[in-house]
């Protein structure tokens, strides 16, 4: 066990050391990377079926992924977004503080569903144009829209507090509610990186005229034109689109069928009524497809690491090794060690390992000295405000394809900012009392 605990350690410094430092991409070492060391922890004859499992496991988002890229791509497209691209111009009147905040607010607004997919991929529609015009830092913007899904994340109806919840056998809202004032807090500090990041850029940059935002580039293919001018554009079936949106975010939230397939029904409707001749849907899908693929190839990419990482034992490895290494003295101090130990966890191992394996086993430890297991199921969240980063989260690999920025170069960019949200809401979290420290 110590072998493969040593091992499944190595290979996540010289994975994070390979993509960090731009030398691979991460598409190649989320699959070379973990083969390499299974075969080094014996397995090698078993390396298939862990792989395939983990692509199993992965492959509903890859699915997701891939039609929700091409719906919201169709709506783009046809121009759904236009009249928001335009209340943006008016209100931001191209100066980059405005532009950077609007970004930030816009993101935890729309995040509140719970879906980072949908939050990426609208906001960017929405904002990139406008930071590609203006020439911004292109890391700025992905920055502040993790940033803010990070934050609502940790909502009740958002994974990371439901699987907590579960492992605890608590009320989901007993581990939020209390985490409220952290999480507002939270939210004030992604505004205000945005409010720094975009001084920064005013200075750099300075301010165009709104003459000058007349037309600017679409993430997702093609330009939104505030002129409306294109031959895809369909400004009459804007009512229609909308509708169609909103059904499909209604069905989202209420559950009614599988999310793949929702976005599928979905973007098959959008076609045909946007889209109706098959050389119009082709050349739609055709302008879509650079995007799809480079984040799906990602999904499946990732689902490797996941399943190497699991099927070997390295993740059950690396719970028992942080676990026997909390000293005993320690025991009073288990929230805050539960706070810290969240940070790695949830970004080198998947939620459902770090909540179903790890913090079982703290809120057990604490229970002994007194604390109760929501408290520690609180603590546990902190590492929320990193854990998008991390790059076992399918979504992010969506972000940084429509920001067009390398994942190595938006972790560090971003981490730093990320991880003082998460002390943010440990700071708050103490003296409210919802994370104790004694």
């Amino acid at each position: 066990m110590l072998s493969v605990t040593l091992l499944a350690y190595a290979m996540i410094v010289v994975f994070m050391v390979l993509v960090m430092s731009g030398r691979v991409s991460a598409l190649i070492a989320l699959i070379l990377v973990p083969l390499a060391f299974g075969a080094l922890a014996g397995f090698g004859g078993d390396l298939g079926k862990m792989s395939l499992d983990g692509i199993r496991t992965l492959a509903p988002t890859g699915v997701l992924l891939l039609f929700a890229i091409l719906y919201f791509g169709v709506m783009i497209d046809a121009g759904l977004f236009d009249p928001v691209v335009r209340l943006v111009l008016r209100a931001v009147k191209g100066d980059p503080v405005r532009i950077v905040v609007g970004t930030a607010i816009l993101a935890l607004v729309v995040s509140l569903d719970g879906d980072g997919s949908t939050t990426y991929i609208i906001t960017c529609s929405a904002m990139l144009p406008l930071h590609r015009r203006l020439k911004l830092d292109p890391l700025i913007a992905p920055c502040v829209i993790i940033m803010a899904a990070g934050v609502t994340n940790v909502a009740p109806w958002g994974g990371p507090t439901a699987r907590a919840a579960s492992a605890l056998h608590v009320d989901p809202n007993a581990l939020f509610v209390p985490l409220l004032p952290s999480l507002l807090a939270c939210a004030l500090w992604v505004v205000f990186t945005a409010w720094f990041l975009g001084r920064r850029e005013r200075a750099r940059v300075g301010v165009l005229s709104l003459r000058d935002l007349d037309h600017v580039e679409s993430p997702l293919g093609g330009f939104v034109d505030t002129d409306g001018g294109e031959d895809h554009r369909r400004p009459k079936l804007l009512p229609f689109n909308a509708a169609l949106t909103a059904v499909l975010m209604a069905c989202l939230i209420a559950g009614l069928a599988p999310a793949p397939l929702l976005f599928m029904v979905a973007f098959a409707i959008a076609m045909l009524v946007n889209y109706p001749t098959l050389e119009q849907q082709k050349a739609r899908i055709a302008s879509h497809a650079p995007n799809v693929l480079a984040v799906v190839s990602l999904i499946f990419a990732a689902g490797v690491f996941t399943g190497v990482l699991s099927g070997t034992g390295m993740v059950e490895a690396m719970a028992k090794n942080v676990v026997a290494l909390i000293p005993e003295g320690a025991g009073q101090f288990l929230p805050l060690v539960t706070a810290v130990a969240s940070l790695p966890f949830t970004f080198f191992i998947s939620n459902d390992a770090f909540y179903f394996g790890v913090v079982p086993i703290l809120a057990e430890a604490g229970r002994i000295y007194g604390h109760t297991a929501e408290a520690i199921g609180r603590a546990s969240l902190v590492g929320q405000q990193v854990h998008l980063l991390s790059p076992l989260v399918p979504s992010t690999y969506l972000l940084v394809s429509l920001a067009g920025v390398e994942f190595g170069r938006h972790q560090r960019f971003t981490l730093g900012w990320a991880s003082a949200s998460a002390l943010v809401m440990l700071l708050i979290g103490a003296l409210t009392g919802a994370i104790p420290l004694l």
